[in-house]
């Protein structure tokens, strides 16, 4: 039960990009949802292997960083995202590259491989933990991506701006969380 509520609280950054991607592109079939979310997925569910195996020397060095990498991405991406509702158009004319979900992925996935460091030091079974968290990341993700399609054909160009508000508000959340402004 743990490990589904770690995958749960690991999957929520990953699941706003996802609502966020859903908006952008109102003719998006399932093919491509499923695309971005097993992208988001498999960052989530690679993370954490990576922090169990490079150990507490490499977390201390990320800790001290991730929210300044984490902060221009999703500031990055939301700037990108509110530019191109300016020039929206009413069809997917955004480029939704794998440059792109990869660079919102590993945005969105840092904090798992600090998780991956905490399992090393309990007795979780890390393939069995990984598998799950890239299981929960990619159902949760799916729905976000439909959830944004159907936000976006509602509000179109106001769902576009609002998603780069949030990846530009996720961005400031984690800066000042790791800073402990709050």
């Amino acid at each position: 039960m743990e490990i589904f509520l770690i995958a749960i609280a690991l999957s929520m950054d990953s699941a706003a990009l996802s609502v966020a991607n859903g908006a952008k592109c109102l003719n998006l079939g399932f093919a491509r949802a499923f695309k971005i979310s097993f992208v988001y997925a498999f960052f989530q569910a690679i993370m954490p292997v990576f922090g169990f195996l490079l150990g507490i020397s490499f977390v201390k060095f990320i800790s001290e960083i991730d929210h300044f990498v984490a902060f221009g991405i999703l500031c990055f991406l939301g700037v990108k995202m509110i530019k191109e509702a300016l020039h929206y158009k009413g069809e997917c004319s955004v480029n939704l590259s794998t440059k792109e979900l990869i660079l919102g992925a590993i945005a969105t996935s840092i904090d798992a491989l600090a998780v991956g460091v905490t399992f090393a030091f309990g007795e979780v079974n890390i393939l069995y933990a990984c598998f799950v968290i890239g299981l929960v990341c990619l159902l949760v993700c799916l729905l976000a991506v439909l959830i944004g399609k159907k936000t976006g054909e509602i509000f179109e160009r106001k769902a576009l701006i609002l998603g780069g508000l949030i990846l530009i508000f996720l961005g400031f959340k984690i800066l000042c969380e790791h800073l402990g402004i709050f």
